[in-house]
């Protein structure tokens, strides 16, 4: 249990989801960080940040909408919010701060929430599990989310196994893209295409899993054509021999999964095609969010 009182200091690392064909299942955190620093009790809530006029300071945040939603008795506190987090690109930064709330609520709530039963309410407040449940648990996680109950488990990747992020600068692709409904035999390929990827994974054959984040049949054939970006990189790293590209989320950033070696020569070759966006090589997080006094 933590008492306030001096600060707590809750951190959050950046989500992918999907990974292919595990559409609203897979996750995996990265090392890039949403930080909130709870200071000192006040008369109202107060959220200090950087964040762009579209992010609220005040009790509609979505910290403090996610803190007060489980414990509406909490007294307002200055929070002070730093974020490496692109915003609205598919990495989970509307996550990071539903997480970090649920932290917060549990730490000044005295609640005592076990981690299973956090990912439920984060599931139950995103609608969807895969972001929460990396978020809060690190690492690769597979999860399904029955609209009141998270079942999940944290696989491992591979510790040589970095990605590299393409963030576009401009588009956002929206859920509405996707159709209500799919063909039945596209359904069955792509759920045996994620399974294959987990089973992979957890036997230690990379080689297979990254083949299988190329064969999604639920959501990047609708999404593609806003992602232009997408078959470009696939091209240049299949030329090195790297497989494992995808979007991450609903985009319109594209992961890359590799070694670090491979991913800085990938790098350096999308670098001199001037693609619209920013490059980064980020290291996989394997231990989630954290909470600490300070």
């Amino acid at each position: 249990m933590i008492y306030l009182d001096k600060k707590l200091i809750v951190r959050v690392p950046a989500t992918s989801s999907n990974l292919g064909a595990g559409f609203n299942s897979l996750g995996i955190a990265f090392h890039l960080y949403y930080t909130v620093i709870v200071e000192e009790e006040m008369d109202e809530w107060q959220v200090n940040h950087a964040l762009g006029k579209k992010i609220p300071h005040d009790e509609n945040n979505l910290i403090v909408k996610t803190i007060l939603s489980i414990d509406p008795n909490i007294h307002p506190h200055q929070l002070t919010v730093m974020s490496d987090v692109p915003m609205e690109r598919g990495m989970g930064s509307s996550t990071t701060a539903l997480v970090a709330g649920i932290k917060i609520a549990n730490a000044l709530g005295h609640l005592n929430l076990s981690l299973d039963e956090q990912i439920d309410i984060g599931a139950k407040l995103e609608g969807h599990p895969e972001n929460v449940t990396s978020a809060i648990l690190g690492d690769l996680t597979i999860s399904t989310f029955d609209g009141d109950r998270c079942t999940t488990v944290k696989a491992s990747m591979p510790k040589n196994i970095s990605v590299l992020m393409f963030i576009n600068k401009h588009s956002v692709v929206s859920k509405q893209d996707l159709p209500k409904t799919i063909n039945f035999d596209d359904a069955i390929q792509s759920s045996s295409f994620a399974n294959v990827f987990v089973a992979s994974v957890m036997s230690g054959e990379w080689s297979k899993a990254a083949e299988m984040i190329e064969k999604d049949k639920f959501h990047e054939h609708y999404r593609e054509k806003d992602v232009p970006e997408l078959s470009t990189i696939r091209k240049y790293a299949h030329d090195i021999g790297i497989r494992g590209t995808y979007i991450s989320g609903d985009g319109p950033t594209i992961a890359t999964f590799g070694t670090e070696n491979e991913l800085y020569q990938l790098r350096d070759i999308l670098n001199s095609h001037h693609l619209d966006g920013d490059l980064r090589v980020l290291k996989i997080d394997y231990n989630g969010a954290s909470v600490r006094g300070e």
